[in-house]
């Protein structure tokens, strides 16, 4: 049984201190310990935006949630929101 979209949403944004920390690692040349650093931080939002989809469809009864996807937006130079969305269905 179909019940609809769900939806869970996180934003991305470095703290300051997280951000200098990052420009630190690339200027002294140590590239992938900044890249590593904004990694983290994106794959942290992921996350959040997952447990927030799965607790939008279970606040609507579904037993699983189908076609799930996730996308980035820019909202900002340095923020993204990243959006989790599927399709909550209920088994028969």
């Amino acid at each position: 049984q179909y019940l609809g979209i769900v939806l869970g949403i996180a934003v991305r944004v470095p703290t300051i201190g997280q951000g200098f920390q990052a420009i630190g690692q690339v200027l002294s040349g140590n590239m992938q310990a900044g890249a590593d650093m904004y990694a983290d931080l994106c794959e942290t939002a992921r996350a959040q935006a997952y447990a927030r989809l799965v607790e939008h469809a279970q606040g609507m009864g579904a037993d699983a949630v189908i076609a799930m996807r996730f996308t980035s937006t820019a909202v900002a130079e340095s923020a993204a929101e990243i959006l989790a969305y599927g399709t909550a269905v209920k088994l028969s």
